[in-house]
């Protein structure tokens, strides 16, 4: 299970042209390609003990808040960390592969995995959280320092209140994030079962993948196939919905003309990307990267080795 993850995360950050993003041939001027890596290799320990815990929930050893969510996604921010200079590499990711792990581990000691049973348990675990989950993640989000965040209507991260009432008011980390869901494409996929990745980011995955087009190309096409049907919730927070919007729409023209499975959509995907990454707007669809972290590692645990 772990290995699976951590090799979801590898091959997102490895694939190219990835437009607006690090990948193996771009680099952000703080965060490179090798921090990416380096942080993925240092979350293998917390992918593992996450699926343990799912194991022993599956198998009447824990309850299942005894799962510790929070704690896991502090601590695989810790790691994330600990082991690379660039700063936040993976928190997106981490929210969503952590609760993958747990249901993965859940899955497999109820006696086989599959897709379903995936996104139920998954489902199940997001839903049983606590309020001590949410304070942790809070912890967590602080410590990493993600760009972007802006100013939340309710229980905002950056105000020190919000931990106490969190708790004073019972709030849990489902909670909390159904209250992000309007403006947070993660916490969506918490309150939504996980729909962009597994109702657009996997069937599109794997349907590349089961033609034969390499693992590289695939991937960037899912890119832009969630990034063309998901308004990137980093760039709409940056620069506003618009842009946003504006951005999937040029992601959707790039993969009418095949994106990278074509000349003229890889001409086309090298203009997205140079627009994207203008000094003067510099437009990072980094959100989109997590979704496409998560379609991949159900490839991944559904069999797929590249």
């Amino acid at each position: 299970m772990a290995r699976s993850l951590q090799l979801a995360l590898l091959l997102e950050v490895s694939a190219y042209p990835k437009p607006g993003n690090v990948h193996r041939t771009r680099d952000f001027d703080d965060t490179k390609y090798e921090h990416f890596l380096a942080s993925s290799v240092a979350l293998y320990p917390c992918f593992k003990e996450a699926a343990e815990k799912g194991a022993r929930y599956a198998r009447g050893e824990i309850g299942i808040t005894s799962i510790g969510v929070g704690e896991l996604i502090k601590d695989s921010v810790d790691e994330m960390l600990k082991w690379q200079r660039g700063g936040n590499t993976h928190l997106g990711a981490i929210l969503l592969l952590i609760p993958f792990a747990v249901g993965a581990g859940m899955s497999l000691a109820e006696g086989g995995f599959s897709v379903e049973s995936l996104r139920r348990h998954v489902s199940l675990v997001v839903k049983r959280t606590t309020p001590r989950d949410a304070v942790l993640v809070y912890d967590a989000i602080l410590k990493a320092k993600p760009g972007g965040l802006g100013e939340a209507p309710e229980l905002d991260v950056t105000d020190e209140d919000s931990k106490r009432e969190i708790l004073e008011r019972g709030v849990t980390l489902f909670e909390v994030f159904r209250i992000a869901s309007p403006y947070d494409s993660i916490a969506r996929e918490w309150v939504t079962g996980y729909s962009v990745t597994f109702e657009i980011g996997y069937p599109y995955l794997a349907e590349l993948v089961g033609r034969g087009v390499d693992i590289n190309t695939a991937i960037v096409n899912t890119f832009l196939k969630i990034l063309s049907e998901v308004p990137d919730t980093l760039i709409a927070r940056k620069a506003g919905l618009e842009r946003a919007r504006e951005v999937s729409l040029r992601a959707k023209r790039v993969l009418d003309l095949g994106g990278l499975m074509t000349e003229q959509g890889r001409r086309a995907l090298e203009e997205l990307d140079e627009y994207l990454r203008d000094p003067q707007h510099s437009l990072n669809p980094g959100t989109t990267a997590d979704l496409t972290a998560s379609s991949i590692a159900v490839l991944i645990l559904s069999g797929y080795r590249p």
